[in-house]
């Protein structure tokens, strides 16, 4: 009895299901909804709704146990119930935090880095590469650092001289006329032409101490059939006080052969724009200078050779070195109680790798001994071969340092005291 009645209370929950497809009803029975059930006939859907609520309500009885069929449906349509809510589940995605906290820290440094939070000084220059002032004239500032300045802690002659190096590389460069050359523009690079200096002119009203800055104001005009002059000014820049004037002259030579060339025409084109109808800012020097060699000088010095540093991009020795050979011969009482007030430099030809060089001076004006008490000194200088050959003729004059007429300045103090 107990297999008939579960079998028929089964088929009877099979049959009043509601259509939804083979896979439910075979679950339930194996039987799909849309099978003929041995003449047993559909009911309304209210019916069918009534018998499934009392399907649901009656229980039967499989060996003393109660079996409901609308428990085994909750099991199969029913979603799983969630874990059980603990301390470890509550916790929040530690990788997402990390990765939120690492980009904030990112970002707030980013920001940090570029804030200007550094006060400006005014003396404090931020024109590294200058600026072409109405088209004609270039202006470059420059700071005068720890390593530039001398014993008597100012501006050393070859740091002036470098300053005016520059800011003519750097004039040539901003108005696009920098070809592959030290200098040279897109003509002469074909042509396989340089710049060389033939003659150079420095007067130095005032030499800049550390910590100074300088406004340097460069422009070119024409000097003859085959030169151009290049003058400069140089100011502080604070005060505007004029602290150095040169004027140069300088002249083209084929790289290859070595030798002077003419102004082409293409290359006059080329910079004839830019040239300024003005005089020079030094009066060219017409005395010539006087025979100069052992017999005539009062100090010579020996065995001078370029280094590897030396050398500039055209291969021969910068005409900035020069002045630093020509000083080595110069005696020593004139370096501690005078300084140089102004040079002119007439090159001969160049010096290249492995030449070695003899300085030659004399001095005019004054006997050594009584330099520390003389006013004014001139010197002659001569830089040439030991093989023969001159390679620059120079003179510089010399004035007493300030420190040595310091002293009666000093009593202001102690007399206002």
């Amino acid at each position: 009895m107990v297999a008939p009645v579960a079998t028929s209370a089964l088929f009877q929950g099979a049959s009043s299901l509601p259509e939804s497809g083979a896979k439910t009803s075979s679950k339930l029975g194996g039987v799909p909804t849309n099978a003929d059930t041995a003449g047993i006939k559909s009911r309304s859907s209210t019916t069918r709704g009534l018998k499934v609520k009392a399907n649901a309500q009656a229980s039967s009885k499989v060996n003393g146990t109660k079996v409901g069929i609308m428990e085994g449906l909750k099991s199969e349509n029913e979603a799983p119930p969630h874990p059980q809510r603990t301390f470890i589940n509550q916790l929040p995605d530690w990788s997402m935090l990390l990765a939120a906290i690492t980009t904030i820290f990112l970002a707030a440094e980013k920001q940090w880095t570029m804030l200007d939070w550094k006060p400006r000084r005014p003396d404090i220059l931020v024109d590294p590469f200058g600026l072409l002032q109405d088209g004609l004239v270039f202006r470059q500032n420059f700071s005068i650092r720890s390593y530039e300045i001398g014993a008597d802690r100012t501006a050393s002659i070859e740091t002036l001289m470098n300053h005016l190096q520059e800011t003519a590389l750097n004039h040539v460069k901003s108005v696009g006329l920098l070809g592959d050359g030290f200098g040279s523009t897109p003509e002469m690079c074909k042509r396989n032409l340089i710049w060389v200096v033939n003659k150079m002119q420095v007067v130095v009203d005032r030499y800049p101490t550390w910590g100074d800055a300088v406004q340097v104001d460069t422009w070119v005009a024409p000097s003859g059939k085959n030169g151009v002059r290049r003058d400069w000014l140089v100011r502080d820049w604070k005060t505007g006080d004029i602290l150095i004037r040169a004027s140069s002259v300088w002249v083209m030579m084929n790289k290859e052969t070595r030798k002077i060339s003419k102004l082409p025409n293409e290359v006059r084109e080329e910079i004839g724009s830019y040239f300024v109808d003005s005089p020079p800012l030094v009066d060219e020097e017409s005395r010539k200078s006087p025979k100069l060699d052992e017999s005539t000088a009062d100090y010579i010095r020996t065995g001078l050779t370029p280094r590897w540093g030396d050398l500039d991009v055209n291969q021969h020795v910068n005409n900035v070195k020069y002045i630093g050979w020509i000083l080595e011969s110069a005696p020593l009482p004139i370096l501690e109680s005078h300084e140089l007030s102004g040079i002119t430099l007439e090159y001969r030809r160049e010096c290249r790798r492995g030449s070695v060089v003899q300085s030659l001076t004399a001095v005019s004006g004054a006997s050594v001994g009584g330099l520390v008490d003389s006013g004014h000194v001139e010197c002659q200088h001569l830089l040439r071969l030991e093989d023969g050959g001159d390679i620059v003729k120079a003179r510089t004059e010399w004035r007493p340092k300030f420190a040595n007429s310091f002293g009666s300045l000093v009593l202001l103090p102690a007399a206002s005291a």
